[in-house]
């Protein structure tokens, strides 16, 4: 209880998040480079996602997705 009200007043820390993942698309067998920002991290409280450097192994700013790549692509008309 002490931890969700710390959060309504302060927000989400980010403390725990995913293992660094990087999405890949295969068409015809071959893998294509991914839509998206490249590799990332997701926050296990409250979801957002954000960029990972595997060099630096941080997490970087948050990620930013545009309406239309949330909707399919049969339903933009």
């Amino acid at each position: 209880m002490l931890n969700s009200l710390w959060t309504a007043l302060f927000g989400c820390s980010h403390e725990r998040t995913t293992f660094p993942l990087t999405p890949v698309s295969r068409v015809g067998g071959a893998a294509r480079p991914p839509r998206s920002s490249g590799t990332y991290v997701a926050c296990l409280d409250c979801g957002k996602e954000f960029r990972y450097d595997w060099a630096e192994m941080r997490i970087g700013e948050p990620v930013v997705r545009h309406r239309e790549s949330l909707v399919p692509e049969h339903q933009l008309g």
